[in-house]
C-alpha cells in the first residue's frame, strides 16, 4: 500500500506535467465544462462544449496544439503547454470562453494561424488556455459591394481564393504567405506586395466584430471609433478577441507581371552596383511596382563554397512591356529583359510568391499546412530612412558570411504608404520610411545550444546595422514580433515597461493605445508579453504598493531566448 508521503510526492510530480496544479486535466476541464454550459451570457449546450474542449489527456490534444504552431522553438517537449485548448465552432461560443476564463483566473492566448514569431499565441509561462480560432474561417465575398467579411481563423490563402472565385479583377493587399491567419495578420498591420499601390491591410478595413472583456460581441458602431482604430494595427489580442473583419476589395488588373532575378557576389561583376541602385530607387519607382530584395548565404550553382545571393522578386500591376520600360529608365543595372518576366492573373502571381511550382492550381491556396517541415526560427525587423551607403555593402557581406546563416529581406515603402498620416492607424511607419528590413534565421537542430548559436547570429547582424537604421526609437514591426526589444512582467505589466517596446512598434501612437486599453479593458485581462498595458492597473498597483493576483499570475515571466 502506498504511504501518504509517497502519494503526495507522486501528486506533485504529476502537477509538474501541467502549468500548475490548478490546471490539472480533470479540475480545469471540468471547471470549464461546467462554466461554459451555465454562464449567464449565451451558455453553450453541454453536447457542444465537450466537442470544443481539449484537455492534455485527450488523444487529440497534441495534434490540435501542434497543428498551428509554426515555430518549433515553442513546440518542443519542454515548451509550456496550455491547460486546455478551446476551439469554438461558431462566434457565439467565444463570449462564454472569455467570461469563464475571467471567472476561473486563467489567461487566454488567442491563435488564428500560429505564425507569430515568438509563439505568443500558443505559449505562456503562466497558467493559460489557448482559444484557437481555426474553425471560424468563413469568407463571404460581396463583389457588387466590393467588400468581404472574413473570419479571424481563415487563412490568407483562403481569403484570396474566395475572392478569385467571384472576380478576376479584385484583390486585397495582404501578405504573400498563404497559411497566415487573417486575425493576427490584419490586426497587426499586415502588408503584402501591393503595399506601394494600396498601403496596408488595415487601410482597407471598414468594419469588424470583436468580443470584449465583458463578453459582448461588438461591431464598429458598438465598439466605437477609438477601439476600432486600436484593433486596426495595434494588435487585436490586447483589446479582445477578433471574430471577423469586413474588408474593402480593391481593383487589380487582369494581367500582372512577376519576375525573379538572382545575382551572386563574386560571380556578378556589378553586384554592389545593382544592390546600391536598388536601395536608391525601389521606394521611389512607379507605385505599381514592388521589388523585394532577398540577401541570403548560399552556394552558387555548380559551386561548393557559399557566397551572398541577392534575389530581386517583383510584382508589377501591369504588363511586361510597361514593366521593362520602367526598369530600363529607373533601374537599368538590374538588366531585366522581357524573357525574364511572366504575365499572369493576380491569383496566379500569389502562387509564384508562395513558391508553388509552375502549373499549380489556385486550389492549392486552400491548403492550411505550410509546405515543408516547420523550422526553429528567429526574426527581427528594422526600418531604413536613408539607403545603406554603398561603401558599407562589402563589410555587410563579410559580416553575413562570417555569421553564416542569417539573411535579410528588404521591402520597399514609398508610394501610397507615404501619403497616409502616421496617426490614421496605430501603424506609424509611413512617410519618411524607405524600406523595412526583416532579419531571418532558421535551423533544424533541436536544443538550447543550437538556439543560442543561431539567435546570437541574428542579434549580431541586427547590431551591425544599428548605425544605418531608424533611431530614437529604433522602429520595429509588430507582426515581426521580437521579444528582444522589451517585455512586460506578468506581475507588473506597467505603462513604463510597455513603453519600451510600445514606442518602437507604435511610436507616438502608443499613448493613444494605452488610453483605449484603459477604457475598454481596465483590469488588463487581455495580456501577453508585449501587449498594451492599462493605466488603471498601474494606478492600482502604485496606490497599494502591490496588486492582487489571480491564480497563476503572480510569477515573473521567463525571459525566453
Amino acid at each position: 500500500m502506498m504511504s501518504s508521503s509517497t502519494a503526495f510526492l507522486l501528486f506533485l510530480s504529476l502537477c509538474k506535467l501541467f502549468t500548475s496544479c490548478f490546471s490539472g486535466t480533470i479540475p480545469m476541464y471540468d471547471s470549464f465544462l461546467q462554466c461554459l454550459s451555465t454562464v449567464s451570457t449565451n451558455p453553450i449546450p453541454k453536447d457542444q462544449v465537450s466537442s470544443i474542449l481539449y484537455a492534455p489527456a485527450n488523444a487529440s490534444f497534441s495534434s490540435v496544439l501542434q497543428a498551428y504552431a509554426r515555430n518549433r522553438r515553442f513546440n518542443t517537449g519542454s515548451s509550456p503547454k496550455p491547460a486546455i485548448i478551446v476551439t469554438p465552432l461558431q462566434e457565439s461560443h467565444v463570449p462564454p470562453v472569455v467570461l469563464c476564463a475571467k471567472k476561473l483566473g486563467v489567461e487566454i492566448r488567442i491563435r488564428s494561424g500560429g505564425h507569430d514569431y515568438e509563439g505568443i499565441s500558443y505559449v505562456s509561462d503562466v497558467n493559460f488556455i489557448i482559444l484557437d480560432m481555426f474553425n471560424l474561417r468563413s469568407v463571404d465575398v460581396d463583389v457588387a459591394g466590393e467588400t468581404a467579411w472574413v473570419q479571424a481563423g481563415a487563412t490568407l490563402g483562403e481569403l484570396y481564393y474566395r475572392i478569385s472565385e467571384k472576380s478576376s479583377v479584385h484583390g486585397f493587399p495582404g501578405g504573400v504567405c498563404p497559411t497566415v491567419g487573417v486575425g493576427g495578420h490584419v490586426s497587426g498591420g499586415g502588408y503584402g506586395n501591393m503595399i506601394r499601390r494600396f498601403g496596408l491591410t488595415v487601410d482597407h478595413v471598414v468594419d469588424a466584430r470583436i468580443v470584449d472583456v465583458k463578453g459582448r460581441i461588438l461591431d464598429r458602431k458598438g465598439m466605437g471609433e477609438d477601439l476600432f482604430w486600436a484593433i486596426n494595427g495595434g494588435g487585436g489580442a490586447s483589446f479582445g478577441v477578433i471574430l471577423a473583419f469586413k474588408i474593402k476589395l480593391l481593383r487589380v488588373p487582369k494581367t500582372v507581371t512577376y519576375f525573379r532575378a538572382e545575382k551572386y557576389l563574386g560571380l556578378t561583376p556589378n553586384f554592389n552596383d545593382v544592390v546600391s541602385q536598388y536601395l536608391n530607387t525601389a521606394s521611389k519607382i512607379d507605385n505599381n511596382l514592388f521589388i523585394r530584395l532577398l540577401l541570403q548565404i548560399v552556394p552558387p550553382p555548380n559551386h561548393n563554397s557559399k557566397t551572398v545571393r541577392s534575389s530581386y522578386v517583383g510584382l508589377f500591376l501591369g504588363n511586361s512591356e510597361n514593366l521593362i520600360s520602367i526598369l530600363n529608365h529607373d533601374f537599368p543595372s538590374l538588366g531585366l529583359t522581357k524573357q525574364d518576366c511572366f504575365e499572369m492573373s493576380w491569383i496566379e502571381s500569389l502562387l509564384r510568391w508562395g513558391n508553388f511550382g509552375n502549373g499549380t492550381k489556385p486550389e492549392a491556396l486552400l491548403n492550411r499546412t505550410p509546405a515543408g517541415d516547420v523550422s526553429f526560427l528567429k526574426r527581427k525587423s528594422d526600418y531604413l530612412q536613408t539607403p545603406i551607403p554603398k561603401h558599407i555593402l562589402d563589410p555587410l557581406w563579410n559580416k553575413m558570411l562570417e555569421l553564416g546563416n542569417t539573411g535579410l529581406a528588404v521591402n520597399p515603402y514609398g508610394g501610397k504608404m507615404a501619403e497616409i498620416p502616421s496617426t490614421q492607424t496605430p501603424f506609424p511607419h509611413r512617410a519618411g520610411i524607405l524600406f523595412k528590413i526583416q532579419y531571418a534565421v532558421s535551423w533544424n537542430q533541436e536544443g538550447e545550444a543550437a538556439d543560442r548559436e543561431h539567435i546570437s547570429q541574428i542579434r549580431a547582424l541586427h547590431s551591425f546595422l544599428a548605425p544605418f537604421v531608424s533611431s530614437n526609437p529604433r522602429q520595429a514591426y509588430l507582426n515581426y514580433r521580437d521579444l528582444d526589444i522589451g517585455t512586460t512582467d506578468h506581475g507588473l505589466h506597467s505603462y513604463e515597461e510597455g513603453k519600451v517596446y510600445g514606442h518602437k512598434y507604435f511610436m507616438g501612437n502608443y499613448e493613444r493605445l494605452v488610453k483605449v486599453k484603459s477604457m475598454v479593458d481596465p483590469e488588463n485581462f487581455f495580456r501577453n508579453e508585449q501587449s498594451i498595458p492599462s493605466l488603471n492597473r498601474s494606478r492600482n498597483r502604485n496606490q497599494t504598493g502591490s496588486e492582487s493576483c489571480e491564480p497563476g499570475f503572480c510569477r515573473n515571466i521567463h525571459r525566453r531566448l
